[in-house]
């Protein structure tokens, strides 16, 4: 890949990444907020009295609210900028954070989650599209990773950090105080943030009502580098997600009979591999764009075979270094995901990246609610045999693998196509 800064690229440097920074602490305070439920869902199914069906309602809600806020929040950011949306998106998860401390009743808690999914919701695109906007085109796989890598980060404060609280000062403290870390975000993005560097505004264009709005989804779908990274996402991410935000605990607790210290350990170490995988595999594909595909496919097989030889293992519970080596590689879920942004962003132009980015963004958030849901059912309905329930990991799996490559080639001829236009195009610009 060409380390060749594009006509009209913006120049990154410093203020970038304080501009950039600011973005990222806003999804970096979601994600705690997010993940809360993970390290909270026996506390939760205690204090509400609710089943296995019912406790992975509260993360299905919030996931449905987020998936299919995903083209909307993609059509916002694009019509209305970062920092308006990102504003929207902190008032709306922080006020679902508080209200989740302050709920009676199951009914206030699943309200509280689906306005925490809705504010959720408009972070992470709103970030990618900043790093666009501030950093030159081909820093856009590092930036992305590194956005993921934050979140991962938000991830560790709940399961370190909020974990002890929770237990330390109880339900609605720990919920209620970790409510301020939204306030503070938000003073900062409304006082320091930018949606661009001075010189590189974009092409204003007005709104043109819903047919704009349907052209503008349908030319991003019809690309197929936006379908391939919408299936990369919904392939990759999902196992990860699903273990972190609800299942991996009690998983670990009642399935593995590990103690509650021992289980948040191995949640962490899930934390702790994200973290360390994103940051190669950011340098691998700035450095090497064709190791995307490899890097995705060889993450879906190695998570696949690693589930498969946990849940098969004999006896009553797996080994502690086969489940080490299991949170391990769902560590690598997270980065793999981000290649799917890889994929669709040089597929659309500037003004259509929100779209593009809203839509790959259902793909992992999609999958993942539909296990959650799966794995819930299948608990209950198998009296907690959670070798069966998590055996419908393998079924998604498959289902997007069939479709990566169904669409790689399609994808990969466009790209080509857009690449050797671009080139002939720069040559052509004048100094």
């Amino acid at each position: 890949m060409s380390n060749i800064t594009r006509p009209g690229d913006p120049p990154g440097g410093r203020r970038a990444a304080a501009v950039w920074g600011i973005g990222v602490s806003v999804y970096f305070v979601a994600v705690i907020f997010r993940t809360s439920l993970g390290v909270a869902g026996l506390d939760a199914a205690d204090r509400f009295h609710v089943n296995a069906s019912a406790l992975s309602t509260f993360s299905i809600l919030q996931l449905l609210v987020y998936a299919g806020m995903q083209i909307p929040v993609g059509l916002l950011v694009d019509r209305l900028g970062t920092k308006k949306v990102l504003a929207i998106g902190v008032v709306l998860f922080t006020a679902g954070q508080l209200g989740f401390a302050f709920s009676p009743t199951y009914g206030t808690a699943l309200a509280s989650r689906a306005l925490l999914g809705c504010g959720d919701a408009m972070t992470f695109i709103s970030v990618l599209r900043l790093g666009s906007r501030w950093f030159p085109a081909r820093r856009g796989p590092l930036v992305a990773q590194l956005a993921g890598l934050a979140g991962m980060a938000g991830n560790l404060v709940s399961t370190l950090l909020l974990a002890r609280l929770l237990h330390g000062i109880g339900w609605t403290p720990a919920f209620a105080g970790s409510s301020l870390a939204g306030v503070v975000v938000l003073v900062l993005l409304l006082v320091f943030l930018k949606d661009h560097p001075e010189g590189h505004e974009p092409e204003p264009f007005p709104h043109r009502g819903a047919a704009y709005v349907r052209r503008q989804i349908s030319a991003s779908w019809r690309e197929p580098g936006t379908r391939l990274g919408l299936w990369v996402h919904f392939t990759t991410q999902f196992p990860a997600m699903v273990f972190l935000l609800l299942w991996g605990m009690p998983f670990l607790v009642e399935a593995q009979g590990l103690t509650r210290a021992t289980a948040g350990e191995l949640l962490t170490l899930v934390v702790l591999s994200n973290m360390a995988v994103g940051l190669v595999y950011g340098q691998v594909v700035a450095r090497h764009h064709e190791a995307r595909l490899p890097l995705a496919l060889g993450t879906v097989g190695a998570t696949a075979l690693v589930w498969a030889t946990t849940l098969a293992y004999p006896g009553d519970h797996a080994p502690m270094w086969l489940l080490i080596v299991l949170c391990a590689v769902l560590g690598a879920c997270g980065p793999a995901s981000m290649l799917g942004f890889d994929f669709a962003r040089p597929a659309n132009p500037p003004e259509r990246q929100g779209t593009a980015s809203g839509i790959t963004n259902m793909g992992g958030f999609v999958a993942s609610m539909t296990t959650l849901f799966a794995v819930g059912v299948l608990l209950d309905a198998t009296d907690d045999d959670y070798r069966i329930a998590f055996s419908s990991v393998f079924v998604l799996q498959a289902l997007g693998v069939s479709q990566i490559l169904r669409l790689r080639s399609r994808a990969a001829r466009r790209e080509k196509e857009r690449l050797v236009a671009s080139r002939v195009s720069s040559v052509h610009v004048p100094a």
